[in-house]
């Protein structure tokens, strides 16, 4: 059996040993709009994990975009990301 979009994602995202991992498929909020006719999927992150500890935005989303690889290339169309480290207060 092949994985979900979703399973590949959440599977690559464990390499940023997340204390929390929240991967939500957006697509269908999505479907018909120029961006979604390729049939790669939106998805909203929520990672918090003690890697992103002292680092900037820009440098945590780089983590997040090199765990996801070509990914974004195959299966991801959009992601926003919400990356945190522990302790950090969570988005509203």
């Amino acid at each position: 059996m092949t994985a979900t979009r979703l399973e590949r994602l959440t599977m690559r995202l464990q390499a940023l040993e997340p204390d929390r991992l929240d991967v939500i498929d957006d697509s269908r909020h999505h479907a018909g709009h120029a961006g979604a006719a390729d049939g790669r999927g939106h998805f909203s992150l929520l990672v918090v994990s003690k890697r992103f500890a002292g680092l900037g935005t820009l440098h945590r989303h780089r983590l997040v975009y090199e765990a996801v690889g070509d990914l974004m290339t195959t299966d991801i169309h959009a992601l926003s990301i919400h990356a945190l480290a522990p302790g950090e207060p969570l988005p509203h």
